[in-house]
C-alpha cells in the first residue's frame, strides 16, 4: 500500500466500509447475496476489533478518557456475541439472521459515533494527544494485510472476550 494513512483515517476508511455493507445488506436479495454480505461484515468487523484492541486502544491508554476506552472495549464484545451469532448461523434458516445483522448495524452505528465525535470523541483526543499517529497507521495496516489474509484462509475466529467472563448460554 503505497499511500500510507495515519491510524485514525485508516479507522475511519474501515467504518465507512462497513457502513457501505450494511446498507447494501438492507437492500440485498437472492441467492444468498444477504448471507455473503453478513459474513463480509463479520470479517471486517473482526479484522478492525483486532486492530483497535491490539493497537490503537493500547496506544490510547493515559492519554483519552479512561470510560471511554472501556466502554469501547465492552461495545466491541457485544458486537464479537452477535458476530458469532451471525457467523454459526444460516441466512436461509435462521429466522433471527436479518434482525441479528440489523442489531450489529445499530451498534456499530452507536459505537462509531462515540468514536468520531467531533471536539470530545475518541479519536480527538487521540489527535490532541502525544500519538504518534503516522507511525501507528503503518502498524495498522500492515497487521490489517495480515489479519486479513489468515482470516479469508481460515475464516472468522470464535471471539475473544476483552470484558466478559467466558459466556455460557
Amino acid at each position: 500500500m503505497a499511500d500510507t494513512q495515519d491510524a485514525i483515517a485508516l479507522l475511519k476508511a474501515d467504518h465507512r466500509k462497513v457502513e457501505e455493507l450494511f446498507e447494501e445488506f438492507e437492500s440485498a436479495k437472492g441467492d444468498g447475496r444477504k448471507e455473503k454480505l453478513a459474513r463480509q461484515i463479520c470479517l471486517e468487523l473482526t479484522v478492525h476489533t483486532a486492530l483497535e484492541e491490539e493497537i490503537f486502544y493500547p496506544a490510547c491508554e493515559g492519554k483519552v478518557e479512561e470510560d471511554l476506552l472501556k466502554e469501547s472495549f465492552v461495545e466491541h464484545d457485544a458486537a464479537k456475541l452477535l458476530i458469532a451469532e451471525i457467523e454459526a448461523g444460516n441466512g436461509q434458516t435462521d429466522d433471527f439472521f436479518d434482525a441479528k445483522v440489523k442489531v450489529l448495524s445499530e451498534e456499530i452505528e452507536h459505537h462509531v459515533q462515540e468514536e468520531e465525535e467531533r471536539g470530545k470523541g475518541l479519536f480527538a483526543q487521540a489527535r490532541k494527544a502525544d500519538i504518534d499517529l503516522d507511525a501507528l497507521g503503518a502498524q495498522l495496516a500492515t497487521r490489517k494485510a495480515e489479519l486479513m489474509a489468515n482470516y479469508k484462509a481460515s475464516g472468522v475466529p470464535q471471539p475473544e472476550l476483552t470484558t466478559m467472563d467466558e459466556v455460557k448460554i
